[in-house]
C-alpha cells in the first residue's frame, strides 16, 4: 500500500484538519468585516440638514453678524443664501480653522461666539455641505406643555441671545441692552414677543441707559419664541411671566410695526 494512503487511513484528521483550520479562519473574518461594515440595529446614521442641526448653530453663534438686517455679509439665517454660500461656509469655518485656508477662520478668533463655537459644530457644518446641504423638514410642532418645560427648553435656546446680550444677561454697555431686570422686557409681554418675530432698529432705553443698535429677527417657531421668552421672564431677577404659543401665534398675525422711524432723505436725493 502506498505511503500516503495508510497515512490517510489511519490518522485523516492530520490531513484534514489544516483545512478545516483555514475555512474557519475566512468565516471569523468574513463575520469581523460585516459587524465593522454594518451599523448596529437602530443606529442609523443620519447626515445634517439645515432646519435641525445648522440654522441653531447659525442662530447661536452667527447671527450678531450674517442676519437679515445686515447690507454686508450674507444672510445664513435664510437656507437659500446659506445653501449657495455653503462652500465658503466650509472654508471659514472648518478649513481656516485647520489652518488649511488663506481666509480669516469665522466666527472671528477670540469672539464670544468663536468661544462657544464647538468642535462638533465645526464638523457638523462640513458634514452638512459634504452631504448636499440638505434643508430637511421642519422640527415637529410638539412642545412642552408646562411652565417648567418650558423653561428648560428655553434655557438652551437662550444662547441665541446671549451671543449679544452674554450669559449673565447683562448685556454690554453702549451696544447690547441687558435682559437682567429690564424695565423694558417687563413692561410689556407682547412687545417683547414683536421684538424676536420682527427684531428691531434704532434707539431704545433700558434701565435709564440708552441702546442705538440692531436685533434682528429671528426664523423661530412659535413654540421656541415661547420656551426662551418663558426661561428669559424666570431668570436674571425678572418678572416670572409665561409666554404661550398661542400668544406668540396671535402677535405673528398682527401686521409687523415699523422698527424705527425712517432714516431722514438726503438734500442731494
Amino acid at each position: 500500500m502506498p505511503t500516503f494512503q495508510f497515512l490517510n487511513q489511519r490518522r485523516p484528521g492530520r490531513l484534514l484538519w489544516p483545512a478545516l483550520t483555514a475555512v474557519i479562519g475566512c468565516l471569523a473574518l468574513a463575520s469581523a468585516v460585516a459587524q465593522t461594515a454594518t451599523p448596529a440595529a437602530g443606529a442609523a446614521v443620519q447626515s445634517p440638514t439645515y432646519l435641525r442641526d445648522i440654522l441653531p448653530i447659525f442662530m447661536g453663534n452667527c447671527s450678531r453678524c450674517h442676519n437679515q438686517q445686515s447690507r454686508f455679509v450674507y444672510n445664513w439665517l435664510d437656507y437659500k443664501t446659506a445653501f449657495a454660500d455653503r462652500w465658503e461656509i466650509r472654508r471659514r469655518v472648518w478649513d481656516s480653522y485647520q489652518g488649511s485656508y488663506y481666509k480669516e477662520a469665522m466666527p472671528i478668533a477670540n469672539s464670544p461666539e468663536s468661544q462657544a463655537l464647538t468642535d462638533e459644530d465645526r464638523l457638523t457644518i462640513r458634514n452638512w455641505v459634504n452631504g448636499g446641504g440638505l434643508r430637511g423638514v421642519e422640527p415637529s410642532a410638539d412642545g412642552p406643555k408646562t411652565k417648567v418645560e418650558r423653561i428648560a427648553l428655553g434655557r438652551r435656546l437662550f444662547a441665541i441671545c446671549a451671543a449679544c446680550h452674554q450669559p449673565t444677561g447683562r448685556g454690554l454697555p453702549n451696544l447690547f441692552p441687558p435682559l437682567a431686570g429690564s424695565d423694558f422686557l417687563n413692561a410689556d409681554k407682547n412687545r417683547a414677543i414683536k421684538l424676536i418675530l420682527h427684531g428691531r432698529q434704532g434707539e431704545v432705553v433700558v434701565n435709564g441707559m440708552k441702546y442705538n443698535n440692531n436685533m434682528p429677527s429671528f426664523p423661530l417657531s412659535d413654540q421656541d419664541v415661547a420656551n426662551v421668552l418663558t426661561f428669559v421672564y424666570n431668570s436674571f431677577g425678572n418678572s416670572g411671566l409665561e409666554v404661550t404659543p398661542e400668544e406668540v401665534k396671535g402677535q405673528r398675525a398682527l401686521p409687523a410695526e415699523p422698527a424705527a422711524a425712517p432714516a431722514a432723505k438726503s438734500i442731494f436725493e
